[in-house]
């Protein structure tokens, strides 16, 4: 877990780049907000804890009159933690940020943060903003940094109070042509700084889905139950290359599934904490920190829930919804096809559900209408098998909870040559998560005598399609064996007596 304070200097982040910036700002913080709680914290009485924080670099406004020389930069903080984080406050935070500190003639030169992460590590700032046990890091966003003597002085102070320092400079082709020195000012702070330990320098494209992933990679590192890589081991029955008969693996989840709605609660208004939705009696309302009794006035509905431990209070009963359960029908829009070949199965979520064709058992079809659905389904699978693509469809029915949320689902509907089709839930872009930072080495190449080995090797092992009832999991067999260690115990008698008339009026079936 950390605390993550984002810099902005907005003196060289051109308007469009900082719009981005402000809506990935803000789905970091919606993301939080929703974000499931640990199974160990108590939902009800933990707030989420506030690990957000924001400042950013801006020339003063004023300016004397007549005069061409600019204001000294100033470091302003935006979002300030407090004890539970405001999904309201960083939304208004974020929404501010003021659009008039970009600087076009000095833009790819402009020193990053010299006196304002002076000001910043400072102790009227960061070092107050949460307890020891919590790691401190800052982001500081910007296009191009100088290098210079007061801000490395500033990052070694930062080391000594082991806050951590990332500089994620957007870099884009145009303002490469138009700056020559913005590479060059670029590649000479990264070897300024390389010696810092708490220090590092990324360098992204500020594309949409560049900086959807940092939004994801930023998420991680505020969340409790971050989820560690698992290791694996894939073991061959026969070696592969010489003696080697093992793989050594890293797993990493790809997706996360997330909540489907908004729903209404009550709300406790001394603590501004939702009641317990058992307690519908109006008589047992009871605060959730205190446990003292609540009356009609101190209670409001005019609340949506957002995941387990955020509220938001809304001015009017609009804007959330309660989610129901799904009916016996449910309706998917087709939206567009896909190349299954090109189909990344990371994307895919939670089980699979048979599709086929309606009988007149399930819908009210006359025999005419059923033979032609009938067709049509069959029709529709053997062209979209033939074609080696599936339909994408959307819902806003969750087939793994069944419930009709007011959010999106997406679905694959996937082909097949013998007549069934399956519907596969798709993961949505706030639900993907990042990839690990490790990619195939650069001009790495598999060798000719180990291409060979493989081959041979995976040419042993059995080509077969899968048939689940000739791959059992021992459910049976070791269920059967532990009853039977139990009876080593003999026979435990019931907890009542047998009806002597129910045991002779009992007779064997004809």
């Amino acid at each position: 877990m950390a605390l993550l304070c984002f810099l902005l200097d907005l003196r060289n982040i051109p308007p469009p780049i900082l719009g981005l910036l402000k809506q990935c700002l803000l789905h970091l913080a919606n993301h939080y907000a929703a974000a499931p709680s640990p199974p160990a914290a108590s939902a009800s009485a933990a707030p989420l804890p506030d690990r957000l924080a924001l400042c950013y670099v801006h020339h003063a406004a004023a300016a004397p009159s007549g005069s061409s020389s600019r204001s000294p930069p100033e470091l302003k903080i935006a979002y300030r933690p407090g004890e539970k984080f405001s999904l309201r406050d960083f939304h208004h935070a974020v929404e501010n940020l003021p659009l008039d500190g970009f600087l076009p003639d000095q833009h790819g030169s402009v020193p990053t943060g010299d006196v304002s992460l002076q000001n910043l590590f400072s102790n009227r700032a960061i070092y107050s903003w949460a307890t020891d046990d919590i790691s401190k890091k800052v982001i500081a966003i910007c296009f191009s940094a100088q290098n210079t003597e007061p801000l490395r002085r500033s990052l070694m102070e930062a080391s000594e109070q082991c806050i951590t320092v990332e500089f994620v400079m957007l870099e884009t082709e145009t303002a490469a042509f138009m700056y020559d020195d913005v590479s060059e000012n670029s590649s000479s702070f990264i070897h300024r700084i390389s010696d810092l330990e708490n220090c590092v320098v990324r360098r992204y494209s500020p594309e949409t889905q560049v900086l959807h992933g940092l939004v994801k990679r930023w998420l991680e590192e505020l969340k409790d139950d971050k989820e560690e890589m698992m290791q694996a081991v894939l073991v061959f029955r026969a070696p592969i290359i010489k003696s080697v008969n093992q793989v050594t693996c890293s797993i990493y989840p790809s997706a996360n599934q997330i909540i489907d709605g908004f729903p209404y609660c009550q709300v406790c208004r001394c603590h501004g904490l939702p009641i317990d939705d058992v307690t519908t009696n109006k008589a047992k309302w009871l605060c959730p920190t205190t446990s003292r009794q609540l009356a009609a006035s101190d209670v409001t509905d005019s609340a949506v829930k957002i995941g387990d431990q955020t509220v938001l209070f809304l001015s009017t009963s609009g804007g959330g919804s309660n989610m129901r359960r799904a009916s016996t029908s449910i309706s998917f829009d087709v939206i567009e096809r896909t190349d299954l070949a090109s189909l990344n199965e990371g994307v895919i979520m939670g089980k699979s559900h048979v599709v086929v064709p309606s009988s007149n058992d399930e819908v009210a079809l006359t025999d005419e209408s059923l033979d032609q659905n009938t067709q049509i389904f069959y029709g529709l699978c053997e062209t979209l098998f033939k074609l080696d693509q599936g339909l994408v469809c959307s819902s806003a029915c969750n087939t793994e909870t069944m419930k009709i949320g007011t959010l999106a689902c997406y679905y694959l509907l996937q082909p097949s040559e013998k007549g069934p089709m399956l519907l596969r839930r798709l993961a949505g872009s706030e639900e993907i998560l990042p990839l690990p930072d490790v990619s195939r080495p650069r001009n790495y190449t598999v060798s000719m005598d180990a291409k060979n080995s493989i081959e041979t090797s995976l040419s042993k092992i059995a080509v077969k399609e899968y048939n689940p009832l000739h791959h059992e999991r021992g459910f049976h067999s070791k269920l059967n064996s532990l009853v039977k260690d139990s009876l080593q115990f003999g026979s435990i008698a019931p907890a009542y007596a047998e009806d002597a008339t129910h045991l002779d009026s009992f007779s064997e079936p004809q």
